[in-house]
């Protein structure tokens, strides 16, 4: 079976689709807030409320790391007050358009490389550290999350001072919420059979693996997005295995063959939906939200690998203002 797995690996390419969308423009009376990924449209649109105009660049279930962001995107980029990316390297196509189309006063906040000090960064398998790009995935730890909408209430607030006090009251009842996923994820994750050891195609837990204990084993994508070599391959199954892992998470938006390969080979169950930037459901369902998208992966988590998750199952994971956003499709 080995043999096979390794074989296998020569022959699948992964690809990434990519989509875009027209921008309308927002109300005269509300600021327009351009974002990247659809984690940070939506905790964006939570603060703003209907405040604000809040319009996403990269369309959800698309790979971001390698999203080119299509012409139209331009004008929404020069149109905007406010301009939300990750940053931490994770979409430098869409900064250098931002940077070459935006009004001369609106400001572009990279998110994950205000709040992060170089100090915590996190280098891995996916992101080495001899080419400079930290693992950017902060917005899967609920607390980071926390500090991103702390971050983007402020810059809200300084443009419009006048709605500061509803973008605080936003902010504390999202804090409240996140607050609440963390300790459900507590709870639940001490039902979890010799706790969260954790294979994934892309390595988008590193944070809130560190802050929760979790043992991050490994994840196959290398930092070309590529598959893994074949010695990679075979060091993971031997992994898997010393390990005891008992379930391999495959994502719908990263397909690998390779990786249920890998997992059968290894005698692990493989789950193949887990998903770090695309919400759950469709726009205007209350689980599409980055409430919902969290309280999925972890109970996809804790639940494939034998855990239950009654907390995290019983929260409220809908929106705490009108989500008014426009997501790209």
């Amino acid at each position: 079976m080995r043999v096979a797995v390794l074989g296998l690996v020569a022959g699948v390419l992964l690809t990434g689709c990519t989509q875009s969308g027209a921008s309308e423009s927002a109300a005269d009376d509300k600021l327009l807030v351009a974002t990247t990924v659809s984690p940070l449209t939506s905790i964006a649109a939570n603060i703003g409320g209907d405040l604000v105009q809040v319009e996403g660049i990269v369309p959800e279930g698309t790979n971001s790391h390698t999203f080119e962001p299509p012409p139209s995107a331009a004008g929404l980029l020069s149109d905007a007050d406010l301009i939300l990316v990750n940053g931490l390297k994770l979409e430098d196509p869409t900064l250098e358009l931002a940077e070459s189309n935006k009004k001369p006063e609106t400001q572009i906040v990279e998110l994950g490389t205000e709040v992060l000090p170089e100090s915590e960064y996190i280098f891995d398998f996916s992101f080495p550290e001899e080419e400079g790009k930290p693992n950017p995935h902060l917005w899967t730890d609920p607390v980071h999350a926390g500090e991103y909408a702390t971050l983007i209430a402020e810059k809200l607030s300084e443009l419009d001072p006048d709605n500061a006090s509803a973008y605080d009251a936003n902010l504390a009842a999202f804090l409240a919420k996140t607050t609440e996923l963390a300790d459900a994820l507590v709870a639940d994750q001490a039902s979890v059979p010799g706790g969260i050891k954790l294979v994934t195609y892309h390595d988008a837990y590193a944070y809130v693996g560190r802050r929760y204990g979790w043992e991050v084993v490994g994840a196959i994508q290398p930092s070309n997005f590529a598959e893994p070599t074949p010695s990679e391959v075979a060091a993971l199954i031997d992994q898997i295995e010393a390990e005891q892992v008992s379930a391999v998470f495959g994502s719908e938006v990263f397909p690998s063959p390779v990786l249920e390969e890998i997992a059968n080979e290894a005698g692990a169950t493989y789950i193949d939906d887990l998903r770090d930037d695309d919400l759950p459901g469709e726009p205007g369902d209350p689980e599409h939200s980055y409430l919902g998208l969290m309280r999925f992966d972890y109970v996809t988590m804790i639940e494939g690998l034998g855990g239950q998750a009654p907390a995290l199952r019983a929260l409220d994971v809908s929106d705490v203002a009108p989500d008014q956003a426009v997501y790209p499709q």
